[in-house]
C-alpha cells in the first residue's frame, strides 16, 4: 500500500491540534461554544497555513453528534460519529468542497445556489466551502451577494483565498473575515521534530531549520519537503543532505564572504564565487541566504540580545557584528537585495554573483581609495563650435546668438576655475569639494543641498574635520539634511566631519552651477549646429520653416 503524504497524514482534524493559528482557533471556539455563529467566514493567507483545515474541522464542529448519536454542535468534534469520519474521508454529503479556479463563472454559481435552498439530507447544517474564491468573475460573485447576505439557516459558507484584496467590498461586508498567519521558523521545527518523532526518524535540529526557512511560512511546504528529505536521504535526516537537496549555501561559504570584504581580498573573494559554482549552488538563494545573514548583523549591532544562543550561526554573528561597521552592514544589505534581480540580466548567474561580490568590495563606506572608483573629476564644459561650412552661410538674423556664445563663455569662470576662486583656508589638506560631492553616495534633498555648497575652510585635526561651506539656498539646509551630509563624509574620510554652514552667496560656482553652465554651453552649440546644417536652411528657404526657440535638446 502507497504510503500517505506526511502533509496528509498529519493534518490536524481538531482546533486543539492545529498550529501557529491561535487568534483563529481562540475566536471559532467561542463562537461555538457561546452559540452565536456567523453564517459567512472567509479565511484568508498564504498557500499552506490551514485554510481548508480550519474548514473541515468547522464542518465537523456545526455536524458532531458525539460518539453516542446524541451530542450537540461543540468546540471539539469528536472524530468518531459518521459525520466526522465522512468529513475526514471527503465523502460527506451536505459538506461541498467547491474550487473557484476551475468553477468560477456565473452558472457554477447560480447551480450551487440552487441547490443550497434544499435542507441537508443528514445533517444539522449544509456547509459549502469555496476554495480560491477570488478567482469567481465579477458576475459571479453577484450572483451569490444575495444569498450570502441572508442564507437558509441551514446553510453556512466558507470562503478561502490567497488574495483577499480582488475580493469585491460587497463581499467581504458579508463575511466575517480571518487573516491566517505565516508559520515563524521556530513553530515550523518544533513541529517537524514532533512528527519526525513519531514517524521514528532520526534528524538533525540544523536540517529542519534549513527545511523551516526553505517553507517560507506554509506549514504543508514543510511537510512536503520533509517527505523529501527523507527519500533523499535514505536514513537520518542530516542538514548537508537536505542542503543538497534544496540547493542552499551552507553558512560557512557566506562567512568566507564576509570575511573577504572585511580584509579587502579580492582574489578570495572571487575564489569563494568559483567554488561555489563548482558545487552548482543557487546564486539567487545565496544573495537571499547572504542578505539575511546581513540583517541579523545589523541587528545585533543596534540590539545585541536579538542574537539567539541556538542559532548555529550566533558567535560569527556577534564577531563580524564587531567587524563590520553599520554603514558597511547596511550598504552591504541594500546590495544583496537590489541585486537581485539583476542576475537574469547577466551573461550568467555566476557573472552576476561575482560582480555583486565586486560591487560590495568597490563601494565600502570610506574605503579611501583601497577598493571604491576614483572620485570623478568636474566635467569640462565642450568647446563652442563657431565656424559654420562655407557652403551654406547662415543668415545674418542666426549670426548674433553665435556670436554672443563665446562672449558669455569668457565672461563666466570655468567650471575647472570653480574650487580655486573659494577662499585658501587649510588648503595642504583641502579636498575636491566638487569631485567629492558627486562622489558621496547621497540621494534626494541631502543631494541637492551638496550640489549648492561651495568649501570655504577645511580644518583637519586628529581629532576629526571641521568644514566651513556656503550656500546660497539656506532653506536646503536643515538640520537633518546636514546631519546625514555628516554622516556620509564621516563614512568617506573614515573621521568625525562637523559641518558649518554660513548662508551667503558663493564666490566661485557650486556644483549646479557648474551642471548648469555645462548643459547651457552644449544647448547653444546644438542650436548652432542646427542653424549650420544645410538641410534646415533648404527647409528655412523653401518652406518659410523656423526652429522653434528652445526647443533644440544636446544629446
Amino acid at each position: 500500500m502507497t504510503a500517505l503524504a506526511l502533509a496528509r497524514s498529519w493534518r490536524p482534524k481538531t482546533f486543539s491540534q492545529l498550529v501557529g493559528q491561535d487568534h483563529v482557533v481562540k475566536a471559532l471556539t467561542h463562537a461555538l461554544d457561546q452559540g452565536r455563529l456567523h453564517h459567512a467566514w472567509l479565511f484568508t493567507g498564504t498557500r499552506g497555513v490551514g485554510k481548508t483545515t480550519i474548514a473541515r474541522i468547522m464542518a465537523k464542529a456545526l455536524n458532531c453528534t458525539g460518539s453516542d448519536g446524541s451530542g450537540k454542535m461543540t468546540s471539539e468534534p469528536c472524530g468518531k460519529c459518521p459525520a466526522c469520519m465522512e468529513i475526514d474521508a471527503g465523502r460527506f454529503v451536505d459538506y461541498i468542497e467547491m474550487d473557484a479556479a476551475s468553477n468560477r463563472g456565473v452558472d457554477d454559481i447560480a447551480a450551487l445556489l440552487e441547490k443550497a435552498a434544499y435542507a441537508p439530507s443528514n445533517a444539522r447544517y449544509k456547509v459549502y466551502m469555496i476554495d480560491e474564491v477570488h478567482m469567481l468573475t465579477n458576475h459571479a460573485f453577484n450572483a451569490m451577494l444575495k444569498t450570502l447576505e441572508e442564507p437558509p439557516e441551514h446553510v453556512k459558507f466558507i470562503l478561502a483565498t490567497t488574495d483577499p484584496q480582488k475580493i469585491p467590498v460587497t463581499i467581504l461586508s458579508r463575511c466575517l473575515q480571518f487573516n491566517l498567519k505565516q508559520m515563524p521558523v521556530p513553530l515550523i521545527v518544533e513541529h517537524l521534530e514532533k512528527v519526525l518523532a513519531a514517524e521514528k526518524v532520526e534528524c538533525e535540529v540544523n536540517a529542519l531549520r534549513v527545511l523551516a526557512k526553505a517553507a517560507q511560512g506554509s506549514m504543508r511546504d514543510a511537510l512536503s519537503l520533509t517527505d523529501q528529505a527523507i527519500a533523499y536521504a535514505a536514513g537520518k535526516v542530516t542538514e548537508e543532505s537536505v542542503r543538497g537537496m534544496l540547493g542552499t549555501l551552507d553558512d560557512a561559504y557566506l562567512i568566507r564572504i564576509l570575511d573577504c570584504l572585511i580584509a579587502k581580498d579580492g582574489v578570495s573573494l572571487l575564489s569563494v564565487a568559483n567554488e561555489m559554482g563548482e558545487r552548482s549552488m543557487s546564486f539567487s538563494l545565496a544573495l537571499q541566504d547572504l542578505s539575511s545573514l546581513l540583517q541579523k548583523i545589523a541587528a545585533a549591532q543596534v540590539v545585541p540580545e536579538s542574537v539567539l544562543d541556538d542559532w548555529p550561526e550566533a558567535g560569527e554573528i556577534r564577531r563580524l557584528a564587531t567587524q563590520l561597521t553599520k554603514e558597511e552592514a547596511q550598504l552591504f544589505y541594500q546590495i544583496t537585495i537590489t541585486s537581485r534581480p539583476d542576475l537574469s540580466l547577466a551573461p550568467d548567474e555566476q557573472t552576476g554573483f561575482a560582480m555583486t561580490l565586486l560591487r560590495m568590495l568597490a563601494f565600502r563606506p570610506g574605503n579611501g581609495g583601497g577598493g571604491s572608483a576614483p572620485a570623478p573629476s568636474t566635467p569640462t564644459a565642450p568647446p563652442v563650435n563657431t565656424v559654420r561650412p562655407a557652403t551654406a552661410p547662415a543668415p545674418a538674423a542666426k549670426a548674433a546668438p553665435a556670436a554672443s556664445a563665446p562672449a558669455a563663455k569668457s565672461a563666466a569662470p570655468s567650471p575647472s576655475k570653480a574650487v580655486a576662486s573659494a577662499p585658501a583656508g587649510n588648503s595642504a589638506q583641502r579636498p575636491d569639494w566638487h569631485g567629492l560631492m558627486r562622489q558621496l553616495p547621497v540621494k534626494g534633498l541631502v543631494q541637492q543641498l551638496a550640489f549648492q555648497t561651495e568649501l570655504q575652510d577645511w580644518n583637519d585635526s586628529a581629532a576629526g574635520v571641521r568644514a566651513t561651506i556656503v550656500t546660497p539656498m539656506p532653506q536646503l539646509a536643515s538640520e537633518a539634511s546636514v546631519a546625514r551630509l555628516a554622516d556620509a563624509l564621516t563614512a568617506h574620510f573614515g573621521k568625525p566631519v562637523k559641518i558649518v554652514i554660513e548662508k551667503g552667496e558663493v564666490e566661485g560656482k557650486t556644483v549646479a552651477k557648474v551642471d548648469a553652465q555645462i548643459h547651457q554651453e552644449k544647448r547653444m552649440n546644438a542650436e548652432q549646429m542646427i542653424a549650420a546644417d544645410p538641410f534646415i536652411q533648404q527647409l528655412e528657404k523653401e518652406f518659410g520653416a523656423k526652429v522653434v526657440g528652445g526647443s533644440v535638446k544636446p544629446l
